[in-house]
């Protein structure tokens, strides 16, 4: 990740700005960090944050990142973390991040890949065929498939008009005491929002699946996003697009 002052970084689904604020402080106020991310709540914890920790450097977009009309050529880092297998037309976004990256410019994202909780999602579909639900093991096989493989996002990547630098695997394991431990996690309870239970009309089974592994710890293996190095070719950025 380049550090540097005098740098124009974007951020891409910036979120609560984790990224955003770290280099932002990292860079100091000679680079500018351009924030951007469509969920409102998100973005205001992120303006508290920037009011806070008084940055004048960071800038803030409320908006999908397929929309962005930033200058051509005008950023030199763009990073993204988890932003790949959350945006609505990943493809879309990559090409305006090419338009906007300046030539030799550095992109680095993270996404979760296939086999991303793998644990749960066995239990969860053990008590769809318990509570006679077979028939939404689909759509649960749907959800867990439209994680990323490194070969997917690659693609992604070079239809965009990048060439793959580097890409880096690993995985670590998350720990609970028992099932409903994990359950009542925030993270857990985010990414299982009660809009996209009732859309797989499965609202009350992690509840059941709770009890089917609440007497024993719990352990999560997660392959550790694909975390990808790209640089902009000189001739991406006059329309030659690879």
């Amino acid at each position: 990740m380049p550090i540097a002052s005098g740098l124009t970084i974007l951020d891409v689904g910036a979120g609560t700005g984790f990224l955003t604020i770290e280099l932002a402080e990292r860079c100091g106020s000679g680079s500018t960090v351009i924030a951007v991310d469509p969920w409102p709540t998100a973005m205001e914890r992120l303006r508290r944050k920037v009011s806070q920790r008084r940055l004048t450097n960071v800038r803030l977009l409320q908006q999908d990142a397929a929309t962005l009309d930033l200058p051509e050529a005008s950023v030199d880092v763009i990073v993204s973390n988890l932003g790949v297998n959350n945006f609505d037309d990943p493809g879309a976004v990559l090409r305006v991040c090419a338009r906007v990256a300046r030539p030799g410019a550095a992109l680095l994202l993270t996404t979760n890949l296939v086999g991303h909780m793998a644990e749960f999602y066995e239990v969860y579909r053990e008590v769809l065929a318990r509570t006679g639900q077979a028939d939404r093991v689909d759509v649960l096989d749907a959800h867990i498939n439209h994680r990323a493989t490194v070969g997917s996002v690659g693609r992604l990547l070079e239809g965009a008009g990048f060439e793959l630098v580097d890409v880096v695997t690993d995985s670590f394991r998350l720990r609970f005491a028992d099932g409903s431990s994990l359950l009542r996690h925030h993270f857990i309870r985010l990414g299982f929002r009660e809009h996209r239970l009732q859309f797989l009309n499965l609202h009350f089974v992690p509840w059941a699946a709770a009890g089917r592994i609440h007497q024993h710890e719990i352990q999560m293996a997660h392959p550790r996003h694909c975390f990808a190095h790209l640089t902009v070719e000189e001739n991406l950025l006059t329309g030659a697009f690879t």
